[in-house]
């Protein structure tokens, strides 16, 4: 029996959730799994953590940073400031849930897995195309690149 099995950025809508902060009067969208805002760490924390990890290294966390960039064709994945001159390339765990296009410049609070890996320069070609880079920029892309990843289980973006 041969099973075959092809991840890609699916077509898949989900209603955001409105949640309340119980520390703060804010309100904030949540996607995946059903988190609180209280209690992630600062992007510019979550800057040293990843400062100190190796490929292949994983930690759980919750951190709040703001979003540099979304996957135009269907919002799922994500890149956020680390403060630091890094960013982090958030995807969603399963690929269960997508983050609306439209919400770069905002605050998030994502929730799941922190680690650094190699992305391949086919990797990085494709996400470049679903940022809608130009042909040139893409074109530089020649060899692969250590990146600092998190895989979601839960994201809030702050109204």
């Amino acid at each position: 029996m041969c099973v075959f099995v092809l991840i890609s950025c699916k077509n898949k809508s989900e209603t955001p959730r409105k949640l309340i902060s119980k520390t703060e009067e804010i309100t904030f969208n949540s996607f995946g799994k059903e988190i609180i805002a209280d209690d992630a760490i600062a992007s510019s924390s979550m800057a040293s953590h990843y400062k100190s990890m190796n490929v292949g290294d994983s930690i759980n966390s919750k951190m709040t940073a703001k979003v540099n960039e979304v996957c135009q064709a269907k919002g799922c994945w994500m890149t956020l400031n680390l403060e630091d001159g890094n960013e982090v390339m958030v995807k969603f765990k399963d690929y269960e849930f997508f983050v609306p296009k439209d919400i770069a410049g905002k605050e998030v609070i994502v929730n799941g897995k922190a680690f650094v890996n190699i992305v391949s320069v086919e990797e990085q070609i494709h996400y470049a195309e679903d940022a809608g880079k130009t042909k040139g920029e893409i074109d530089q892309i020649k060899d692969p690149k250590k990146t600092y990843s998190f895989e979601a289980d839960g994201v809030l973006v702050k109204q």
